[in-house]
């Protein structure tokens, strides 16, 4: 004769289950029952002239009317504006002639800059000043076409 398939853990898995689901069936009659008593309150939520959420429905007379066309969806266009001259100073804060790798600070906005062996034209090392331009590389921009000054 074959055992039995029921093993203890799987009877006490299912008694869990059957209790879980009979605790959420008394649950949503108690809810019902608790919606019935109050009259069927509403259960909504305003959000009044400034924003916050209420209670009470908003006050007719602080509506304001926009008009459809004002609504921009998406981003709106880059306009024209002056060309920024793509060359830029800057000064070598670190620079791994070993390796091959180093960073530039931009004098202007001191925002550091990766640099690798392949985007120079001079040799560079630690303290020098030059020009580069920015490149956007893998991981953010990266200066190119470095050259001592």
């Amino acid at each position: 004769m074959a055992k039995s398939q029921q093993t203890f853990n799987k009877s006490e898995k299912e008694k869990k289950r059957l209790k879980k689901r009979e605790d959420k069936a008394k649950k949503k009659a108690a809810r019902r029952l608790e919606a019935k008593e109050s009259g069927g309150a509403n259960e909504f939520v305003y959000v009044d002239h400034l924003g916050n959420l209420t209670d009470t429905p908003p006050d007719p007379s602080m509506k304001v009317e926009i008009e459809a066309e004002s609504i921009e969806i998406g981003i709106p266009k880059k306009l024209e504006s002056e060309k920024e001259d793509p060359i830029r100073n800057g000064k070598v804060s670190f620079y791994d002639s070993s390796k091959g790798f180093g960073f530039i600070i931009d004098i202007e906005s001191q925002e550091k800059y990766f640099t690798h062996v392949s985007g120079l034209i001079d040799e560079i090392a630690e303290n020098d000043k030059v020009t580069f331009e920015l490149e956007k590389g893998m991981k953010g921009l990266n200066a190119v076409r470095v050259k001592k000054v």
